[in-house]
């Protein structure tokens, strides 16, 4: 330990009396210790018990191994100080200077490293490249204002480099606070949530009549938004210019067009892998999509219906047909949600991340199993003070870095959704049938999760709905939460969407409480209709 520093600031010993701090903040230590590990100063375990007791925590969460926490060797500890350098809450949170006599090695991972001085000779430039390198990780990864990394400098005194650009002067600029995201454990185990991770749907279509049900999130409307620029002009340095346009599309026939949706239906919806398309089910299928040809399909802009010829328009419209045909069905062709084979669940227990991110809600401790929700608006915020307040919400959790994602196609793309919110709701009625612990997922089974018996509603906070905004409502709706409801293992599962936030300003926590209220009601009548049937 350094004894007597010029800065007070890096001082080990008390300038006055001479007595050493209960934690130093200056380190002098030797890189070769990295990996042996025997120079590690005995006091250290006193002063920072604490902080090895957290570290043998995560450790444990980790790998589940406890005997390895337990016997944590010297240099695992040493590497974990430098790596946690000015970190709050870790080994190295009171370090302030580490003061290497050797070379740094590559497994230094601080990312704090703002000066760099070379005291020694360096007999190659390969030698100098690498000591540079220490000082190149970037201390954030945040985006700015304009959409890119904010400029980081690293002052380099005494090693030798050639470069033709002149030296710049950065000014000092206040580091941003860093926070860790987490799971409050054991003291907020109560609030846990946990939810399948759904990979794909399968749905078995009976071989009698079939017929579709439309809504407003069946419509499509084509837009040069959406389908791309229907109409240019071409022009050259010399000649005539033309008029690129689609007027063309136009003259497509609608029994053409009628043929070509048709067949597009059976190969992407009706025909298992490997087997011939069922066209003994065209003659239906013809009939449920010229209802959604004449009832759903809108056009703007110069767009006409004859576009929908377009494999990826094509394939949007198949969705928004096969979604009215899983709508009509209901019971009669359950859907089953197929699990990702080999991480089945997912828990808010798992949650561990660090972030500089400013706009946060500090949960209350009553309400929510992680101490922070990272907010993408201001109405994310107004809804986790409307969802703490509520009498009827037992938990919620942000889906963020969460890992519950929602499938969906969008036209001929795979796609992830991520919702925004889960919210448990305690609708009183603990004597309703449970899963059969048997079937269960997850730590310890499935029979010890308290909340199993408890409406798991998916909340999602919408401004502006695009087209796949439809699509993502559609397959909630129609294969996420009845794939899941139908497996039985996941307790009950709703999906609410808010979309009238541009309408509702000044009243908009009246508006929110009164919908969520709304909502809540009818979720508890649905469920109470299905446990009694």
């Amino acid at each position: 330990m350094v004894t007597n520093p010029r800065f007070p600031l890096f001082h080990n010993f008390h300038a006055e009396t001479g007595n050493p701090y209960p934690s130093p903040n200056t380190l002098l230590i030797d890189s070769e210790q990295l990996e042996a590990g025997d120079a590690l100063d005995p006091a250290f375990r006193e002063f920072a018990k604490e902080e090895i007791e957290q570290f043998r925590r995560e450790i444990i969460e980790r790998t589940g191994d406890r005997q390895a926490a337990e016997k944590i060797p010297e240099q695992q500890l040493l590497r974990e100080v430098l790596n946690t350098v000015g970190k709050p809450g870790q080994l190295g949170a009171g370090i302030r200077c580490v003061v290497s006599v050797s070379m740094l090695t590559e497994g230094w991972d601080a990312n704090t490293v703002t000066h760099v001085l070379g005291i020694r000779a360096f007999g190659t430039q390969l030698l100098c490249e690498q000591v540079i390198g220490r000082a190149l990780r970037r201390q954030s990864y945040d985006i700015n204002a304009n959409g890119l990394f904010s400029v980081e400098y690293a002052d380099v005194f005494g090693i030798p480099f050639d470069f033709t650009a002149k030296p710049v002067v950065a000014p000092p600029q206040k580091p941003r606070e860093v926070i860790q995201v987490r799971a409050i454990r054991p003291e907020r185990d109560a609030l846990e949530i946990r939810f399948p991770r759904v990979e794909g749907y399968r749905r078995e279509l009976p071989p009698e009549e079939i017929d579709a049900t439309y809504n407003d999130d069946s419509v499509l409307t084509l837009t040069p938004d959406l389908v791309g620029a229907s109409r240019t002009v071409n022009s050259g340095i010399i000649g005539e210019a033309v008029d690129l346009n689609l007027k063309h599309m136009g003259d497509v026939r609608d029994s053409t067009l009628l043929m070509h949706l048709t067949m597009r239906l059976i190969e992407t919806k009706f025909r298992d892998p490997g087997q011939e398309a069922p066209l003994h089910l065209f003659g239906k299928l013809k009939r449920v999509t010229k209802k959604w040809l004449d009832t759903c399909l809108q056009c703007k802009g110069e767009t006409n219906k004859g576009q929908l010829l377009y494999q990826e328009l094509a394939d949007m419209a198949c969705n928004r047909i096969a979604n009215g045909i899983g709508a009509t069905r209901g019971a009669e062709a359950p859907i089953k949600a197929l699990l990702d084979p080999y991480n089945p669940s997912g828990s808010t227990a798992h949650v561990l991340f660090n972030t500089t991110r400013e706009d946060r809600w500090t949960t209350d401790p009553r309400r929510c199993h992680v101490n922070y929700v990272m907010l993408d608006s201001d109405w994310e915020a107004e809804f986790c003070r409307v969802a703490e307040s509520h009498p009827l919400v037992r938990a919620y959790v942000k889906n963020y870095n969460l890992g519950l994602a929602v499938p969906y196609l969008y036209g001929s793309e795979t796609r992830k959704y991520i919702p925004d919110f889960v919210v448990l709701i305690d609708l009183g009625d603990a004597s309703a049938p449970l899963p059969p612990p048997e079937a269960g997922e997850g730590r310890g089974g499935w029979e010890n999760y308290p909340n199993r018996h408890l409406l798991h509603l998916i909340v999602e906070i919408k401004g502006f709905r695009r087209e796949d905004a439809k699509d993502k409502k559609a397959y909630m709706d129609n294969y996420w939460i009845p794939g899941v409801n139908q497996l039985g293992t996941y307790g009950r599962w709703a999906f609410a969407e808010f979309t009238d936030v541009y309408e509702i300003e000044s009243e908009f926590a009246a508006k929110l409480e009164s919908e969520f209220a709304k909502l809540i009601e009818s979720a508890v009548k649905a469920a109470k209709i299905e446990c009694s049937r």
